[in-house]
């Protein structure tokens, strides 16, 4: 039996402690394996389940859950409306190439979706199948109340600990999982586990924290320590005008503030996908001088380019 929030959205769930079939009812979600419930709550499955570790083994997921429900990234705070959204999305290139080259009828998961812009700006474009899955709540309530009131049909969220995914081996034919690995405690273990929900053919698109490109970074964070945070103008983002200061707020907690991140090469990252049986199609880097121009292909093959 599949699970349902709308008749656009329908997906198999599987659940994160056993792996077996999952029914869902009206106020929750059932194993049929192990008979555990996990609750709805506004339309949003709470499927998420702890880590069950060796105790020597590091692990900040609580730490990383407990500062995303304080701080959700990014909000809406300059969002009314579904089409200001995609007047957004897509004048950020990004956005706007996966929107064009990602396949029509493509079934899409976004692994960290945050307060769910991606997802949402996503699934706004007929055909497609939308999942957002986040370990916060407060962000995926975000998420889901956006959706709700600007009729995102195609889309849907629900709370999943990535390292215990709630379904099936080869589910999706595009995984996305963007800034989010390198706030685990185990990045190649976290990339190993969405990558399996890859259909064979599909592709997964990472980011992550470059080791070199992300040293500015490193060095503002001292600059606003020890000026006692006074020297923010030193940001792009807070300094330029685009944003409001709910989001110049919310993006500098996020880089300045976060409580762990960790940082990668692409010599290091290409052996994650090599590893796996992933060919590598692109990249995209500060590091390396290279930017996501439009009319860049983002899902065909590339040059590897250098393992910095």
């Amino acid at each position: 039996m599949n699970a349902k929030t709308s008749a656009a959205v329908e997906i198999s769930l599987s659940c994160p402690i056993c792996g077996e079939k999952l029914i869902t009812m009206a106020d929750q979600v059932n194993c049929e394996k192990c008979s555990h419930a996990f609750p709805v709550d506004g339309g949003i499955p709470q499927l998420f389940w702890q880590n069950d570790w060796a105790a020597d083994k590091p692990d900040v997921t609580r730490t990383m859950q407990a500062f995303y429900e304080k701080t959700p990234f990014p909000n809406y705070d300059d969002f009314d409306s579904a089409e200001a959204l995609r007047l957004k999305a897509r004048r950020g290139v990004f956005a706007k190439l996966l929107d064009e080259q990602i396949r029509h009828g493509s079934s899409i998961l976004e692994v960290g979706c945050g307060t769910g812009q991606m997802s949402n700006f996503l699934g706004m474009t007929w055909g497609r199948t939308v999942v957002g899955a986040d370990g916060c709540l407060h962000s995926l309530q975000l998420a889901e109340k956006f959706r709700r009131e600007n009729e995102i049909k195609s889309t849907r969220f629900l709370q999943m600990n990535l390292f215990r995914p709630v379904f099936p081996p080869e589910s999706f034919d595009f995984v996305v999982c963007n800034g989010v690995l390198h706030h685990t405690s185990d990045p190649y273990l976290g990339f190993q586990s969405i990558g399996k929900l890859v259909k064979r053919g599909g592709f997964i698109l990472i980011g992550l924290y470059n080791k070199y490109s992300r040293l500015a970074t490193d060095f503002r964070r001292w600059m606003f320590r020890v000026s006692g945070d006074r020297m923010q103008f030193l940001d792009s983002q807070i300094r330029g005008r685009a944003a409001n200061q709910g989001r110049k707020d919310a993006w500098f907690l996020d880089q300045y503030t976060n409580p762990h991140e960790s940082k990668h090469t692409f010599g290091e990252v290409q052996g994650w996908f090599r590893g796996n049986g992933f060919e590598f199609m692109n990249q995209y880097s500060e590091s390396a001088g290279r930017e996501f121009r439009p009319g860049r292909k983002a899902v065909r093959a590339a040059r590897s380019g250098n393992d910095i």
